[in-house]
């Protein structure tokens, strides 16, 4: 299939094409990558924009089913959903479980929903390297929101938010006091924060965690993109299905804010800078993998490890060298 056609298809949003093209942007491979560089680019002309909300939180919050079931709440609404879920890749093996699927067994079945894992690939920041542009197909594709879920490993997760117009954060209760919630990192990078599980015996518990984290928000100091009560926690079930009406109508009157008072092209174009800056790193990072490369850090790494020459001066000849003719 060349690049026109499976365009075409895209835009006019067949999930196989969409899948496809993932696999595309995702590969590695020399060739891919420039017939990923076009498709990208023929698809920039179709300007289609969805609502991409980053979801993160530390393993066993419950990300997958609170995914599953706002999910199901938006497709009723007649929406079309997109989830990209970043699968922890093994530092040993390189490979991923990439379950998610079988995690969200309705939402998976749901004709408006397309769920998408993909490995981290050890890539730092909770996403995957690549998942900025499988966002793009998808808004491409014609989906009105596309949920971003991250790896879920701490407060280190922070990239997602230079891939998302909202960044919600999920807590089971009792995770913290307010002296937890002034964590610098990704406390203060959430739009929302929604304590999942206000459900039996732990809904009281829940209660007092959004208070907690409600008192600990109020000492942040406030952001200029956010309106007056943002951010704000929440309690939500994701069993039993409560308070993601809620949630989804503060995304709503957030992102509504943000639109008008100017912010949220003023965001995307910041995001923009920021992946051209990391394109940028990725590819000097890449032209020391090549043979010759690797065979001159040897070398040098064996003068520094005998003390013939010290590590900055190495260093400054590794680069003079990478940039000779």
């Amino acid at each position: 299939m060349d690049i026109a056609e499976l365009s075409d298809r895209i835009s006019k949003g067949e999930r196989r094409a969409l899948a496809r093209a993932i696999t595309l942007v995702e590969s590695g491979r020399a060739d891919h990558r420039e017939q990923a560089g076009a498709l990208l680019t023929a698809l920039g002309r179709h300007d289609r924009q969805a609502l991409r909300i980053g979801l993160s939180g530390t393993p066993g919050v419950g990300k997958s089913t609170f995914i599953e079931s706002f999910g199901m709440m938006l497709t009723g609404q007649g929406l079309r959903v997109a989830v990209l879920a970043v699968d922890p890749s093994s530092a040993r093996s390189g490979g991923s479980i990439l379950g998610d699927k079988t995690r969200m067994e309705r939402l998976s079945r749901d004709r408006n929903a397309f769920i998408r894992p993909s490995p981290s690939q050890t890539h730092l920041g909770g996403v995957a390297r690549r998942t900025r542009e499988a966002v793009s197909l998808c808004e491409a594709a014609g989906f009105d929101v596309v949920l971003i879920e991250t790896v879920g490993v701490g407060q280190s997760e922070t990239v997602v938010a230079e891939i998302s117009d909202l960044f919600l954060l999920l807590l089971a209760p009792a995770g913290g006091d307010e002296l937890q919630g002034v964590k610098r990192g990704i406390m203060e990078m959430a739009d929302l924060i929604l304590v999942n599980k206000a459900d039996g015996a732990l809904k009281s518990t829940a209660m007092r965690t959004c208070a907690d984290y409600s008192g600990a928000l109020r000492l942040l100091r406030k952001r200029p993109q956010d309106p007056e009560g943002f951010p704000k926690a929440i309690p939500v079930s994701a069993v039993e299905e409560t308070g993601l009406d809620q949630a989804w109508e503060d995304m709503q009157a957030l992102a509504g804010w943000r639109r008008e008072a100017g912010h949220w092209e003023a965001r995307r174009a910041a995001q923009s800078r920021y992946w051209f800056e990391e394109e940028v790193r990725h590819a000097l990072l890449a032209q020391l993998s090549t043979q010759e490369a690797r065979a001159r850090m040897s070398d040098l790494s064996d003068r520094v490890a005998s003390g013939v020459q010290s590590p900055s001066a190495a260093a400054k000849e590794m680069l003079a060298s990478l940039h000779a003719p």
